[in-house]
Protein backbone atom coordinates (compact mmCIF):
# COMPACT_ATOMS: atom_id res chain seq x y z
CA UNK A 1 0.00 0.00 0.00
CA UNK A 2 1.54 3.38 -0.59
CA UNK A 3 2.97 5.41 2.05
CA UNK A 4 1.50 8.89 0.15
CA UNK A 5 -1.67 10.64 0.73
CA UNK A 6 -4.51 9.87 -1.20
CA UNK A 7 -5.96 12.66 -3.79
CA UNK A 8 -8.85 12.16 -5.94
CA UNK A 9 -8.90 14.90 -9.02
CA UNK A 10 -12.58 15.57 -10.79
CA UNK A 11 -12.45 17.64 -13.93
CA UNK A 12 -14.00 16.72 -17.15
CA UNK A 13 -11.37 18.41 -18.94
CA UNK A 14 -8.63 15.76 -19.93
CA UNK A 15 -6.11 17.77 -20.39
CA UNK A 16 -6.53 19.58 -17.05
CA UNK A 17 -7.17 16.25 -15.34
CA UNK A 18 -3.55 15.04 -16.80
CA UNK A 19 -1.62 18.30 -15.66
CA UNK A 20 -2.40 18.27 -12.22
CA UNK A 21 -1.92 14.50 -12.31
CA UNK A 22 1.62 15.11 -13.73
CA UNK A 23 2.52 17.92 -10.98
CA UNK A 24 0.93 15.91 -8.11
CA UNK A 25 1.89 12.44 -8.16
CA UNK A 26 5.34 12.57 -6.91
CA UNK A 27 3.89 13.52 -3.81
CA UNK A 28 0.18 12.42 -3.61
CA UNK A 29 -1.21 8.78 -4.99
CA UNK A 30 -3.67 10.76 -7.16
CA UNK A 31 -7.03 9.08 -8.81
CA UNK A 32 -8.88 10.96 -11.50
CA UNK A 33 -12.29 11.38 -12.47
CA UNK A 34 -13.93 12.63 -15.73
CA UNK A 35 -17.31 13.28 -13.82
CA UNK A 36 -19.35 12.82 -10.60
CA UNK A 37 -20.53 9.58 -11.12
CA UNK A 38 -16.90 8.18 -11.78
CA UNK A 39 -15.48 10.05 -8.91
CA UNK A 40 -18.10 8.66 -6.39
CA UNK A 41 -17.37 4.87 -7.58
CA UNK A 42 -13.90 5.44 -6.13
CA UNK A 43 -14.92 6.86 -2.68
CA UNK A 44 -16.86 4.23 -2.58
CA UNK A 45 -14.12 1.42 -3.10
CA UNK A 46 -10.53 3.50 -1.85
CA UNK A 47 -9.91 5.56 0.94
CA UNK A 48 -9.70 9.01 -0.09
CA UNK A 49 -7.95 11.97 2.04
CA UNK A 50 -8.84 15.01 -0.51
CA UNK A 51 -11.47 15.84 -2.79
CA UNK A 52 -10.14 18.06 -5.75
CA UNK A 53 -13.12 19.49 -7.79
CA UNK A 54 -13.88 21.68 -10.80
CA UNK A 55 -16.60 23.50 -10.47
CA UNK A 56 -17.82 24.10 -13.72
CA UNK A 57 -18.81 20.52 -15.21
CA UNK A 58 -21.58 19.42 -17.72
CA UNK A 59 -23.45 17.79 -15.15
CA UNK A 60 -22.94 19.09 -11.85
CA UNK A 61 -21.56 21.41 -10.57
CA UNK A 62 -18.14 21.30 -7.95
CA UNK A 63 -20.25 22.55 -4.69
CA UNK A 64 -23.38 20.31 -5.80
CA UNK A 65 -21.14 17.14 -5.99
CA UNK A 66 -18.62 18.14 -2.43
CA UNK A 67 -22.06 18.99 -0.68
CA UNK A 68 -23.21 14.79 -1.20
CA UNK A 69 -19.53 14.06 -0.41
CA UNK A 70 -19.92 15.92 2.57
CA UNK A 71 -22.96 13.96 3.43
CA UNK A 72 -22.00 10.58 2.69
CA UNK A 73 -18.01 10.76 3.15
CA UNK A 74 -17.32 13.81 5.95
CA UNK A 75 -14.26 13.14 6.74
CA UNK A 76 -12.45 13.60 3.31
CA UNK A 77 -11.06 17.56 2.41
CA UNK A 78 -12.93 19.08 -0.16
CA UNK A 79 -10.99 21.54 -2.25
CA UNK A 80 -12.86 23.50 -5.58
CA UNK A 81 -10.91 24.45 -8.43
CA UNK A 82 -12.44 27.06 -10.64
CA UNK A 83 -12.19 29.53 -12.86
CA UNK A 84 -14.61 31.98 -11.99
CA UNK A 85 -14.84 34.10 -8.44
CA UNK A 86 -18.00 34.43 -8.17
CA UNK A 87 -18.83 35.38 -4.30
CA UNK A 88 -21.75 33.68 -3.99
CA UNK A 89 -20.68 30.45 -5.60
CA UNK A 90 -17.58 31.03 -3.07
CA UNK A 91 -20.43 31.67 -0.16
CA UNK A 92 -22.39 28.41 -0.65
CA UNK A 93 -19.23 26.18 -1.10
CA UNK A 94 -18.15 27.24 2.32
CA UNK A 95 -21.82 26.45 3.67
CA UNK A 96 -23.24 23.79 2.29
CA UNK A 97 -19.91 21.65 0.74
CA UNK A 98 -17.68 22.63 4.15
CA UNK A 99 -14.91 24.23 0.82
CA UNK A 100 -11.80 23.65 2.97
CA UNK A 101 -9.82 25.91 0.11
CA UNK A 102 -11.24 27.80 -3.20
CA UNK A 103 -8.55 27.86 -5.89
CA UNK A 104 -8.97 30.13 -8.25
CA UNK A 105 -7.32 29.45 -12.25
CA UNK A 106 -4.80 29.93 -13.38
CA UNK A 107 -2.84 28.06 -9.88
CA UNK A 108 0.82 28.25 -9.73
CA UNK A 109 1.76 24.51 -8.87
CA UNK A 110 4.02 25.53 -5.89
CA UNK A 111 1.28 27.27 -4.37
CA UNK A 112 -1.51 24.26 -5.46
CA UNK A 113 1.28 21.43 -4.09
CA UNK A 114 1.44 23.74 -0.13
CA UNK A 115 -2.19 24.52 0.01
CA UNK A 116 -2.97 20.25 -0.27
CA UNK A 117 -0.16 19.71 1.84
CA UNK A 118 -1.82 21.67 4.62
CA UNK A 119 -4.82 19.81 3.45
CA UNK A 120 -3.55 16.89 4.26
CA UNK A 121 -2.49 17.85 7.61
CA UNK A 122 -5.84 18.83 8.12
CA UNK A 123 -6.98 15.51 7.55
CA UNK A 124 -4.92 14.34 9.83
CA UNK A 125 -5.38 16.84 12.51
CA UNK A 126 -9.58 16.05 12.36
CA UNK A 127 -8.61 12.05 12.99
CA UNK A 128 -6.52 13.33 15.97
CA UNK A 129 -9.57 15.11 17.10
CA UNK A 130 -11.88 12.50 16.72
CA UNK A 131 -9.82 10.48 19.03
CA UNK A 132 -9.52 13.27 21.60
CA UNK A 133 -13.01 13.63 21.66
CA UNK A 134 -13.42 9.78 22.51
CA UNK A 135 -10.70 10.31 24.99
CA UNK A 136 -12.76 13.34 26.51
CA UNK A 137 -16.02 11.57 26.70
CA UNK A 138 -14.09 8.84 28.58
CA UNK A 139 -11.53 10.67 30.48
CA UNK A 140 -12.69 14.53 30.92
CA UNK A 141 -10.80 15.51 33.86
CA UNK A 142 -7.63 14.17 32.46
CA UNK A 143 -8.11 15.69 29.52
CA UNK A 144 -9.05 18.99 30.53
CA UNK A 145 -5.61 18.76 32.56
CA UNK A 146 -3.81 18.22 29.67
CA UNK A 147 -5.12 21.07 28.08
CA UNK A 148 -4.25 23.31 30.92
CA UNK A 149 -1.04 22.43 31.07
CA UNK A 150 -0.21 22.82 27.14
CA UNK A 151 -1.71 26.20 27.71
CA UNK A 152 0.25 27.11 30.55
CA UNK A 153 3.17 25.81 28.44
CA UNK A 154 2.61 28.00 25.44
CA UNK A 155 2.13 30.52 27.74
CA UNK A 156 5.31 30.00 29.55
CA UNK A 157 7.07 29.95 26.18
CA UNK A 158 6.30 33.65 25.29
CA UNK A 159 6.57 34.89 28.71
CA UNK A 160 10.71 33.52 28.55
CA UNK A 161 11.26 34.64 25.04
CA UNK A 162 8.76 36.33 23.67
CA UNK A 163 8.49 34.09 20.73
CA UNK A 164 10.12 35.91 18.96
CA UNK A 165 13.83 35.07 17.39
CA UNK A 166 16.38 37.84 17.56
CA UNK A 167 20.47 38.47 18.39
CA UNK A 168 21.87 40.05 21.35
CA UNK A 169 21.48 44.19 20.23
CA UNK A 170 19.28 43.61 17.83
CA UNK A 171 16.77 46.23 16.52
CA UNK A 172 13.90 44.28 17.68
CA UNK A 173 14.77 44.47 21.61
CA UNK A 174 12.84 47.79 21.31
CA UNK A 175 9.85 46.07 19.51
CA UNK A 176 9.83 43.11 22.15
CA UNK A 177 10.19 45.82 25.56
CA UNK A 178 7.07 47.49 23.92
CA UNK A 179 5.35 44.52 24.01
CA UNK A 180 5.86 43.42 27.73
CA UNK A 181 4.77 47.02 28.80
CA UNK A 182 1.48 46.88 26.55
CA UNK A 183 0.46 43.70 26.91
CA UNK A 184 -0.88 43.88 30.39
CA UNK A 185 -3.54 46.79 29.58
CA UNK A 186 -6.55 45.86 27.95
CA UNK A 187 -5.93 48.06 24.64
CA UNK A 188 -6.03 48.29 21.13
CA UNK A 189 -2.66 47.83 19.29
CA UNK A 190 -1.84 48.62 15.89
CA UNK A 191 1.37 46.62 14.53
CA UNK A 192 2.98 48.40 11.86
CA UNK A 193 5.80 46.96 9.09
CA UNK A 194 5.88 45.26 5.99
CA UNK A 195 4.88 41.86 4.91
CA UNK A 196 6.71 38.63 6.63
CA UNK A 197 8.19 40.80 9.40
CA UNK A 198 6.62 39.19 12.00
CA UNK A 199 3.60 40.76 12.94
CA UNK A 200 1.38 37.90 14.38
CA UNK A 201 4.10 36.39 16.19
CA UNK A 202 4.22 40.17 18.29
CA UNK A 203 0.36 39.70 18.18
CA UNK A 204 0.61 36.14 20.21
CA UNK A 205 3.25 37.99 22.67
CA UNK A 206 0.75 40.47 23.46
CA UNK A 207 -2.08 38.13 23.98
CA UNK A 208 -0.43 35.18 25.99
CA UNK A 209 1.42 38.05 27.98
CA UNK A 210 -1.85 39.40 29.15
CA UNK A 211 -4.60 38.68 31.67
CA UNK A 212 -6.54 36.91 28.28
CA UNK A 213 -3.58 34.42 28.14
CA UNK A 214 -6.09 31.15 28.59
CA UNK A 215 -8.92 32.35 26.02
CA UNK A 216 -8.91 32.29 22.68
CA UNK A 217 -6.40 33.75 19.72
CA UNK A 218 -8.34 34.35 16.27
CA UNK A 219 -6.84 35.51 13.58
CA UNK A 220 -8.26 37.15 10.23
CA UNK A 221 -7.01 38.48 7.37
CA UNK A 222 -8.31 41.36 6.24
CA UNK A 223 -7.19 41.42 2.61
CA UNK A 224 -8.17 37.90 1.93
CA UNK A 225 -12.17 38.46 1.82
CA UNK A 226 -14.61 40.99 0.06
CA UNK A 227 -16.82 43.39 2.37
CA UNK A 228 -19.96 40.29 2.53
CA UNK A 229 -17.62 36.99 3.66
CA UNK A 230 -15.86 39.44 5.75
CA UNK A 231 -18.58 40.78 8.00
CA UNK A 232 -19.93 36.70 7.75
CA UNK A 233 -16.83 35.85 8.98
CA UNK A 234 -16.01 38.55 11.64
CA UNK A 235 -19.89 38.86 12.56
CA UNK A 236 -20.88 35.45 12.08
CA UNK A 237 -25.22 34.93 10.32
CA UNK A 238 -28.37 33.54 11.35
CA UNK A 239 -29.89 30.96 9.38
CA UNK A 240 -31.53 32.01 5.84
CA UNK A 241 -29.21 35.28 5.64
CA UNK A 242 -28.15 35.29 2.24
CA UNK A 243 -28.24 32.27 -0.37
CA UNK A 244 -26.30 29.17 1.18
CA UNK A 245 -26.70 30.43 5.24
CA UNK A 246 -28.49 26.98 5.59
CA UNK A 247 -27.53 27.15 9.73
CA UNK A 248 -26.64 30.10 12.04
CA UNK A 249 -22.72 30.12 12.74
CA UNK A 250 -20.88 32.77 15.09
CA UNK A 251 -18.57 35.23 13.96
CA UNK A 252 -14.91 34.94 15.19
CA UNK A 253 -15.85 37.90 17.47
CA UNK A 254 -17.87 35.71 19.46
CA UNK A 255 -16.10 32.81 19.37
CA UNK A 256 -12.65 35.07 20.71
CA UNK A 257 -15.01 36.12 23.10
CA UNK A 258 -13.19 36.88 26.68
CA UNK A 259 -9.41 36.31 24.51
CA UNK A 260 -7.84 38.17 21.44
CA UNK A 261 -8.69 38.98 17.99
CA UNK A 262 -5.74 39.72 15.55
CA UNK A 263 -7.00 41.87 12.19
CA UNK A 264 -4.26 41.47 9.61
CA UNK A 265 -3.85 43.91 6.83
CA UNK A 266 -6.62 46.27 8.50
CA UNK A 267 -5.52 48.74 5.87
CA UNK A 268 -7.35 46.98 3.12
CA UNK A 269 -10.54 47.06 4.45
CA UNK A 270 -13.13 48.83 2.51
CA UNK A 271 -14.56 52.36 3.81
CA UNK A 272 -17.80 50.99 4.43
CA UNK A 273 -16.56 48.27 6.26
CA UNK A 274 -14.31 50.05 8.03
CA UNK A 275 -17.87 52.18 9.50
CA UNK A 276 -19.08 48.71 10.47
CA UNK A 277 -15.78 47.87 12.17
CA UNK A 278 -15.74 51.07 14.37
CA UNK A 279 -19.21 50.93 16.36
CA UNK A 280 -17.94 47.28 17.17
CA UNK A 281 -15.32 48.66 18.60
CA UNK A 282 -17.23 51.72 20.37
CA UNK A 283 -20.21 49.80 21.48
CA UNK A 284 -18.66 46.31 22.01
CA UNK A 285 -21.37 44.69 20.53
CA UNK A 286 -21.66 43.29 17.05
CA UNK A 287 -24.46 42.33 15.59
CA UNK A 288 -24.92 38.99 13.05
CA UNK A 289 -26.05 39.03 9.30
CA UNK A 290 -29.25 38.36 9.18
CA UNK A 291 -30.34 39.05 12.78
CA UNK A 292 -32.34 42.16 14.44
CA UNK A 293 -30.72 41.69 18.03
CA UNK A 294 -27.12 42.74 19.02
CA UNK A 295 -24.52 41.06 20.94
CA UNK A 296 -22.23 41.63 23.41
CA UNK A 297 -18.71 40.86 23.18
CA UNK A 298 -15.82 41.14 25.16
CA UNK A 299 -12.76 41.03 23.03
CA UNK A 300 -8.96 42.64 22.94
CA UNK A 301 -8.23 43.74 19.05
CA UNK A 302 -5.00 43.80 17.66
CA UNK A 303 -4.86 45.23 14.26
CA UNK A 304 -1.84 45.13 12.02
CA UNK A 305 -1.14 46.58 8.33
CA UNK A 306 1.72 47.01 5.83
CA UNK A 307 0.74 50.51 4.99
CA UNK A 308 1.24 53.36 6.26
CA UNK A 309 -2.16 54.38 7.95
CA UNK A 310 -1.62 57.97 9.13
CA UNK A 311 -1.13 58.43 5.13
CA UNK A 312 -4.19 56.75 4.63
CA UNK A 313 -5.80 58.94 6.32
CA UNK A 314 -4.52 61.84 4.94
CA UNK A 315 -5.74 60.94 1.40
CA UNK A 316 -9.08 59.58 3.13
CA UNK A 317 -9.16 56.09 2.71
CA UNK A 318 -9.18 55.20 5.75
CA UNK A 319 -11.18 56.65 8.64
CA UNK A 320 -9.45 59.15 11.02
CA UNK A 321 -11.24 57.88 14.04
CA UNK A 322 -11.11 54.18 13.70
CA UNK A 323 -7.42 54.72 13.02
CA UNK A 324 -7.42 56.17 16.61
CA UNK A 325 -9.48 53.83 17.80
CA UNK A 326 -6.81 51.31 16.70
CA UNK A 327 -4.00 52.92 17.50
CA UNK A 328 -3.81 53.26 21.30
CA UNK A 329 -0.20 52.23 21.15
CA UNK A 330 1.18 51.78 17.79
CA UNK A 331 4.44 49.44 17.68
CA UNK A 332 6.72 49.44 14.58
CA UNK A 333 8.63 46.42 13.67
CA UNK A 334 11.56 46.52 11.38
CA UNK A 335 12.70 45.11 7.97
CA UNK A 336 14.77 41.92 8.09
CA UNK A 337 17.42 44.15 5.73
CA UNK A 338 17.16 46.41 9.10
CA UNK A 339 18.30 43.92 11.63
CA UNK A 340 20.95 41.54 9.17
CA UNK A 341 22.66 40.57 12.27
CA UNK A 342 19.61 38.61 13.38
CA UNK A 343 19.51 36.55 10.08
CA UNK A 344 21.84 32.92 11.74
CA UNK A 345 19.64 33.33 14.59
CA UNK A 346 16.37 33.20 12.40
CA UNK A 347 17.80 30.74 9.47
CA UNK A 348 18.83 28.31 12.62
CA UNK A 349 15.44 28.27 14.22
CA UNK A 350 13.24 28.37 10.76
CA UNK A 351 16.00 25.14 10.02
CA UNK A 352 15.18 23.17 13.05
CA UNK A 353 10.87 23.52 12.14
CA UNK A 354 11.67 22.85 8.14
CA UNK A 355 13.53 19.51 9.41
CA UNK A 356 10.37 18.77 11.90
CA UNK A 357 7.89 19.69 9.29
CA UNK A 358 10.00 17.95 6.15
CA UNK A 359 11.47 14.68 8.02
CA UNK A 360 15.14 15.55 6.69
CA UNK A 361 17.90 16.24 9.21
CA UNK A 362 21.01 18.19 8.23
CA UNK A 363 23.40 19.64 10.56
CA UNK A 364 23.01 22.98 9.63
CA UNK A 365 24.31 25.61 7.00
CA UNK A 366 27.85 26.29 6.24
CA UNK A 367 29.57 29.92 7.30
CA UNK A 368 29.56 30.51 3.44
CA UNK A 369 25.60 29.83 2.70
CA UNK A 370 24.94 32.28 6.05
CA UNK A 371 27.21 34.80 5.27
CA UNK A 372 25.24 35.09 1.71
CA UNK A 373 22.19 35.39 3.72
CA UNK A 374 23.52 38.45 5.79
CA UNK A 375 24.03 40.17 2.44
CA UNK A 376 21.37 39.74 0.54
CA UNK A 377 18.27 42.50 1.27
CA UNK A 378 15.21 40.07 1.89
CA UNK A 379 12.48 42.07 0.54
CA UNK A 380 9.79 39.30 1.13
CA UNK A 381 11.41 39.19 4.44
CA UNK A 382 11.16 36.49 7.60
CA UNK A 383 8.90 34.81 5.26
CA UNK A 384 10.92 34.99 1.70
CA UNK A 385 14.01 33.43 3.82
CA UNK A 386 11.39 30.70 5.15
CA UNK A 387 10.71 29.67 1.65
CA UNK A 388 14.57 29.99 0.67
CA UNK A 389 15.43 27.51 3.61
CA UNK A 390 12.97 25.06 3.02
CA UNK A 391 14.34 24.81 -0.68
CA UNK A 392 17.97 24.63 0.54
CA UNK A 393 16.75 21.66 2.63
CA UNK A 394 14.78 19.58 0.46
CA UNK A 395 17.42 20.29 -2.61
CA UNK A 396 20.52 19.46 -0.29
CA UNK A 397 22.37 16.33 -0.52
CA UNK A 398 25.09 17.27 1.99
CA UNK A 399 25.33 16.99 5.95
CA UNK A 400 25.13 21.38 5.93
CA UNK A 401 23.25 23.58 3.51
CA UNK A 402 26.01 25.30 1.34
CA UNK A 403 25.82 28.81 -0.34
CA UNK A 404 25.27 26.99 -3.74
CA UNK A 405 21.52 25.83 -3.09
CA UNK A 406 20.55 29.27 -2.48
CA UNK A 407 18.95 31.48 -5.27
CA UNK A 408 20.74 33.13 -7.50
CA UNK A 409 19.29 36.61 -6.28
CA UNK A 410 20.44 36.01 -2.82
CA UNK A 411 24.15 35.00 -4.19
CA UNK A 412 23.90 38.29 -6.56
CA UNK A 413 22.88 40.12 -2.82
CA UNK A 414 21.56 43.31 -4.53
CA UNK A 415 21.90 45.75 -2.59
CA UNK A 416 18.39 47.56 -4.12
CA UNK A 417 14.79 45.97 -5.29
CA UNK A 418 15.59 43.55 -8.22
CA UNK A 419 12.43 45.51 -10.62
CA UNK A 420 15.64 48.44 -11.10
CA UNK A 421 19.03 46.73 -11.01
CA UNK A 422 20.07 49.80 -12.63
CA UNK A 423 20.37 51.22 -9.59
CA UNK A 424 23.23 49.15 -8.10
CA UNK A 425 25.48 50.09 -10.47
CA UNK A 426 24.59 54.29 -10.25
CA UNK A 427 25.52 53.47 -6.59
CA UNK A 428 29.14 52.03 -7.31
CA UNK A 429 31.88 54.83 -6.77
CA UNK A 430 35.63 55.50 -8.72
CA UNK A 431 36.46 55.52 -12.30
CA UNK A 432 34.35 53.71 -14.53
CA UNK A 433 37.49 50.59 -15.01
CA UNK A 434 36.93 50.19 -10.63
CA UNK A 435 33.11 50.21 -11.54
CA UNK A 436 33.24 47.18 -14.19
CA UNK A 437 35.74 45.60 -11.96
CA UNK A 438 33.50 45.51 -8.84
CA UNK A 439 30.83 44.35 -10.90
CA UNK A 440 33.10 41.82 -12.54
CA UNK A 441 33.87 40.43 -9.27
CA UNK A 442 30.33 40.52 -7.97
CA UNK A 443 29.46 37.84 -10.96
CA UNK A 444 32.82 36.00 -10.12
CA UNK A 445 31.84 35.20 -7.19
CA UNK A 446 28.01 34.33 -7.82
CA UNK A 447 29.35 31.88 -10.22
CA UNK A 448 32.10 30.18 -7.83
CA UNK A 449 29.51 29.84 -5.46
CA UNK A 450 26.54 28.25 -7.39
CA UNK A 451 29.48 25.63 -8.69
CA UNK A 452 30.93 25.36 -5.14
CA UNK A 453 33.63 26.59 -5.89
CA UNK A 454 34.74 24.64 -8.84
CA UNK A 455 37.21 26.64 -11.17
CA UNK A 456 36.97 24.36 -13.92
CA UNK A 457 33.04 24.57 -14.14
CA UNK A 458 32.91 28.41 -13.27
CA UNK A 459 35.78 29.28 -15.91
CA UNK A 460 33.91 27.05 -18.57
CA UNK A 461 30.91 29.03 -17.86
CA UNK A 462 32.33 32.64 -17.81
CA UNK A 463 34.38 31.72 -20.93
CA UNK A 464 38.35 31.92 -19.37
CA UNK A 465 40.96 30.06 -19.24
CA UNK A 466 42.06 28.40 -15.79
CA UNK A 467 44.36 30.46 -15.58
CA UNK A 468 42.59 33.42 -17.03
CA UNK A 469 40.48 32.38 -13.69
CA UNK A 470 42.70 32.30 -11.18
CA UNK A 471 44.25 35.69 -12.12
CA UNK A 472 41.24 37.48 -11.76
CA UNK A 473 40.72 35.41 -8.32
CA UNK A 474 44.07 36.87 -6.81
CA UNK A 475 43.35 40.44 -7.96
CA UNK A 476 39.80 40.61 -6.34
CA UNK A 477 40.87 38.41 -3.36
CA UNK A 478 38.02 36.38 -3.78
CA UNK A 479 38.46 32.95 -1.85
CA UNK A 480 35.74 30.61 0.32
CA UNK A 481 34.56 31.51 3.41
CA UNK A 482 37.07 30.40 6.82
CA UNK A 483 36.57 30.35 9.74
CA UNK A 484 38.54 32.43 12.06
CA UNK A 485 39.97 30.43 14.85
CA UNK A 486 41.14 33.33 17.21
CA UNK A 487 37.29 34.73 17.99
CA UNK A 488 35.61 31.39 16.52
CA UNK A 489 33.23 34.04 13.70
CA UNK A 490 32.85 33.54 10.67
CA UNK A 491 33.81 35.54 7.62
CA UNK A 492 34.03 35.92 4.20
CA UNK A 493 36.83 37.65 1.82
CA UNK A 494 35.76 39.09 -1.70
Amino acid sequence: MSALPTLLIVDDEVRGLEALKRILEDDFDVRTAENAKAAEEILKREFIQIVLCDQRMPETTGVEFLTKVRKQWPDVIRMILSGYTDAEDIIQGINEAGIYQYITKPWHPDSLLLTLKNAVHLFHLQRENELLNVELRKAPEVLEQKISRKRTTLRDQYQDSDGIVRAAGSPMEEVCEKVRCVAPYDITVLLSGESGTGKELCARALHYKSERWDKPFVVENCAALPDELLESELFGFKRGAFTGAVEDRAGLFERADGGTIFLDEIGEVSPAFQVKLLRVLQEGEIRPLGSGTQRKVNVRVIAATNKDLEAEVRAGRFREDLYYRLATVSIPLPALRERSGDIPAIAEALLATAIISLGKRVDGFTPEALACMQAYHWPGNVRELQNEIQHMLVMGRDKRLGADLLSSRVLRAAPKEEENELHMFADLEGSLKERVETIEASIIREALIRHRWNKSKTARELGLSRVGLRSKLERYGLEKVETLSGNGRDQIAH
